[in-house]
Order: structure tokens, then C-alpha cells, then sequence
């Protein structure tokens, strides 16, 4: 399924794309490294690896739209004033003398197998994306509203698809390596489509194979505006809800096997006809072909996606939402053979959904948002650890920045804005460490007081534990390396 977008955007707090000023200069996004590239993707030197490089041989990646406040999460701040602390609490974990928010109380049980980053930071206080999954040195909102934007930089689970198709020669494997669901980023919303997750410079045949979700939710989601509330699959689906495969993803009804192999003969005899494209033009075509006919034919692809097949006491286990519903789905996915899964926790229906919490900000994460997640997430980790998966499963959460300090009282429900000088996230498996808290904000969880870490670095410290390192270049739109994490460093201290 091919998706072109593009448009232009209004920022969720009436920025417009021209309000906003960027470090440095565009140009910067074509770093010129050197002339001595060839299109098979040069690796530098091994720098700095651990002995625990190359331990994930999976990576199921969990982006969360709009961003968690580091204060309602993993970094709570329970002896500051009540206009920073909130309405919320802090509680004891599995680690002794860590806290988070005593709405995560399942995932408190298991903070003795995850890592927590607590002094993640970087410039740009907006809904980046394309900061947040690539090694782009630099961006503003007009190349975060554009997918097909010629300066992007190919997303993470791109960039391991495509190293591994170098290595393979091409061949087609039996599951498609990268997988995104539980649909298009930003496909359910106000707005256009957001970039991001998409192969850029490598070619549309490195974008995620995505997933479609059509039905809509069972259970009415607390007001995202006053007066927006409305149905939200990621708050409750039905139990016979599914997830498809973007363009249906399996024979239709009443085409035969053979009758499919006829037709597609056919289709080849058509396109012997069209080799006066250009040779990338035919190489991206083939290649989306050659993984369409394989999902059509084979039916792994659509046998790993039906969650419906697990044993309802699993289904439960992670939730009937669709969320919890993604992420089982992401496991099976792994199991069958996909080596990087994104699950998206999407704003539907509003732009300023999901974790964008500017308004209706503590009912919205005490009532949705933190319960569905403290469910799925901790069962998620328990069942790829009871699976014996976990150590060689690397779970990253990800998002694009934090949340003011300072509460905003006007909103109905209150709210937190955007905030990056300093936010927390949480990491398991892969061999990341188990009960670690790297990194400390200062006494409001305002800024960085020790460790500042940049998304880059666990865009790298990821690459490292996937056997990659960090140093890696691909090319860019115009043939010459590029570092697959930007500035990005490995960064030791995750692993414990």
C-alpha cells in the first residue's frame, strides 16, 4: 500500500509551521561525509562495542503520539509544590528506592526488568516525529507534516530492513522485516498523515508494512477538548475486532491459488513492457510485488496478525483495546519471523489526542491513557519474558518530548504543554538493564541535573543491540553516506 502526503499544518497550540525558528540551516539534513559511497551501504570502523552487542535480534518499538508528562510517569516529583507535583501520587516499585506514578502500579511490580531513562532532552518542544525515529540533525513543522519531504532521514526500523536486505542479496524473506500498526500514523485524525515512520532516502520499499484497523471503539474515551469526547479504539475494541493487512492482505474471496498464479503471469508478461523506467523505479516496483505476491500466497503474514487465534485469557491479559490488542499482535509477528514491529499509539479522531494532554489532562491520564498502558505494557514484558523472548526482544518506548513542569490550571481538567528541555522513558529486554534508572532530573523535573541523554543515543545504543553499530552510514537522497543515528552515541550506562 502506497500513501502519499503532505500538507499544510497548525500545530496543536496554534503554532503555524512559519512561527517556529529552527537551529541552523536546512541544508544541514544532506550531511556530506565524503565521496567514497556506494549504494550498498558502507559500515565504519567498530567503535566502543559491548559485550552484549548484537544480544536483540528483535526490536518491537512502542511510539506513543503526543507525549507523556515525565511527572505522571516515571519521574514523579512527590516533594514539590502541588503546582508542579499535580493531582497524582508517587509509589514504591520492585526497585528499591525507585518511584513512578501510582497509576503504573503494574508496572511498578516489574521495574526490576526495565530500564528507565529519567533525563532524555533536545531543542525542539513540538511534535517531532521525525526527531524522535531517525538521526535528523535538525527539524522544524514543515518537514514533520511531510513524509515524502526530500530532507527526510529513513526511520529506524527502515534502516534495519534495509541492512538486512543488503545482507541477504535481496532476497525476499518469508515475513516482511519492518511492520507498523495498527494503521498509517495520523491516517485516523483532523490532519494529514505525519513523517516519520517511512524509508526516505532508501526508497518507499524500506517504508513499514502497515496494518489497517476499520472498526471503530466500544467505549466512550474521556473529553480530549471540552465537548470532544467520542469513541476511541485505543480506550476498548470488540473481541471481534481486527486488524487487516493495508490493501486486504489475502486472496479474496473466490480466487484460487491458481487462479491467482494465472493472473499473475499475466502481470509479468505486462511488465516486460515497462523496463524503460529507470532501474530505481523498477527496483522499488519489484520489490513491493515480489512481498505482496508472498503475503498473498503464503497467508503468514495475515495468520500472525489475527490475535483472534490466542486463547481469550491471553487477549485479556493485554487488554481488549487496541492497543493491548497491537501488541499481542506484535508479538506474534515477532514469533513468526518479523524482525522490527512499531506499534502506534495514535491520536484519533483530534489532532491533539492520545498523549497530547493540554487539556482534560488528569482524567484523561487517570481514566484512559495510564491504565491501558500500565495493562499492556507489563503484560506485554511477562510475556516475552515467560516465553523465553525478552533477552533477545529489545521493547523500545518511545515518544517525541515531555511536559511542562509548571501545571496550566485554565484548562477544564488542567493540562501540561510541550517540553523537551528534560523527559523519562522506559526500555526493556534486548539485553537493556534490569532495574536501572539512568539519568535524574533536577527538584520540578524541569531540566537535566545529571546525564543528559538525546533521543539519538538510544536510537544508537538500539542499533548497537541489534547487532549494527552505530556508525553505520546509508545513502542519502543524493548517493553519499549518512550516520544511520545522526549525533547519536552508544550509550553503555543503558545496559546496566
Amino acid at each position: 500500500m502506497l500513501r502519499l502526503f503532505g500538507n499544510p499544518k497548525r500545530l496543536c497550540n496554534g503554532i503555524t509551521r512559519r512561527d517556529l525558528l529552527h537551529l541552523g540551516g536546512l541544508g544541514a539534513f544532506g550531511v556530506t561525509l565524503g565521496d567514497l559511497f556506494h549504494l550498498r551501504g558502507l559500515a565504519a570502523e567498530p567503535a566502543g562495542r559491548s559485550a552484549k552487542f548484537g544480544q536483540a535480534k528483535n526490536c518491537i518499538l512502542i511510539y506513543k503520539y503526543g507525549a507523556p508528562a515525565q511527572h505522571e510517569t516515571f519521574d514523579p516529583k512527590p516533594d514539590a509544590p502541588v503546582e508542579i507535583q499535580g493531582e497524582m501520587k508517587a509509589i514504591s516499585t520492585s526497585v528499591p528506592g525507585v518511584q513512578i506514578c501510582e497509576h503504573l502500579p503494574k508496572i511498578a511490580k516489574i521495574m526490576d526488568r526495565l530500564t528507565v531513562v529519567r533525563s532524555l532532552n533536545h531543542p525542539y518542544p513540538l511534535h517531532g516525529t521525525v526527531y524522535a525515529v531517525t538521526g535528523i540533525p535538525v527539524v522544524d513543522t514543515k518537514i514533520e507534516s511531510k513524509p515524502r519531504d526530500k530532507r527526510q532521514w529513513p526511520f529506524i526500523g527502515s534502516i534495519v530492513d534495509y541492512l538486512d536486505d543488503q545482507r541477504a542479496g535481496g532476497n525476499m524473506p518469508a515475513m516482511p522485516r519492518n511492520v507498523a500498526l495498527p494503521f498509517v500514523m495520523g491516517s485516523k485524525n483532523e490532519i494529514a498523515p505525519l513523517a516519520g515512520l517511512y524509508g526516505a532516502s532508501l526508497g518507499t520499499r524500506y517504508d513499514p508494512v502497515y496494518t489497517e484497523f476499520m472498526p471503530k471503539g466500544s467505549k466512550l474515551a474521556p473529553e480530549v477538548r471540552p465537548g470532544k469526547a467520542f469513541h476511541d479504539p485505543f480506550f476498548g475494541i470488540k473481541p471481534t475486532d481486527r486488524l487487516m493487512l493495508g490493501g486486504a492482505g489475502k486472496l479474496r474471496e473466490g480466487v484460487s491459488p491458481e487462479r491467482f498464479a494465472s493472473r499473475r503471469g499475466l502481470l509479468e508478461q505486462f511488465d516486460r513492457a515497462r523496463r524503460r523506467l529507470d532501474c530505481e523505479k523498477i527496483d522499488t516496483y519489484d520489490r513491493q510485488r515480489q512481498m505482496a505476491y508472498s503475503l498473498l500466497a503464503s497467508g503468514k503474514m495475515h495468520a500472525a496478525l489475527d490475535f483472534g487465534r490466542e486463547k481469550m485469557a491471553m487477549r485479556e491479559r493485554y487488554g481488549m483495546t487496541l492497543f493491548g490488542q497491537s501488541c499481542l499482535a506484535a508479538r506474534r509477528l515477532i514469533e513468526a519471523g518479523s524482525k522490527f514491529v512499531t506499534v502506534i499509539w495514535d491520536a484519533y479522531g483530534l489532532n491533539a489526542g492520545s498523549w497530547d494532554t493540554h487539556h482534560n489532562h488528569f482524567p484523561r491520564l487517570k481514566n484512559h491513557l495510564l491504565p491501558v498502558f500500565d495493562h499492556t505494557f507489563a503484560a506485554l514484558v511477562l510475556d516475552l519474558e515467560e516465553r523465553g523472548m525478552l533477552d533477545e526482544t529489545l521493547v523500545l518506548v518511545i515518544s517525541e518530548h515531555g511536559r511542562t513542569p509548571k501545571i496550566d490550571s485554565k484548562p477544564k481538567g488542567a493540562g501540561r504543554d510541550h517540553w523537551s528541555r528534560v523527559y523519562s522513558q522506559v526500555y526493556a529486554g534486548g539485553g537493556f538493564g534490569r532495574g536501572n534508572v539512568v539519568g535524574q532530573s533536577d527538584r520540578i523535573g524541569g531540566d537535566v541535573a545529571d546525564n543528559p541523554i538525546s533521543p539519538k543515543d538510544i536510537l544508537a545504543t538500539a542499533f548497537h543491540q541489534l547487532g549494527i553499530d552505530p556508525d553505520t552510514t546509508v545513502p542519502n537522497k543524493d548517493g553519499r553516506p549518512m550516520p544511520i543515528t545522526g549525533t547519536g552515541k552508544f550509550r553503555p550506562e543503558l545496559l546496566g
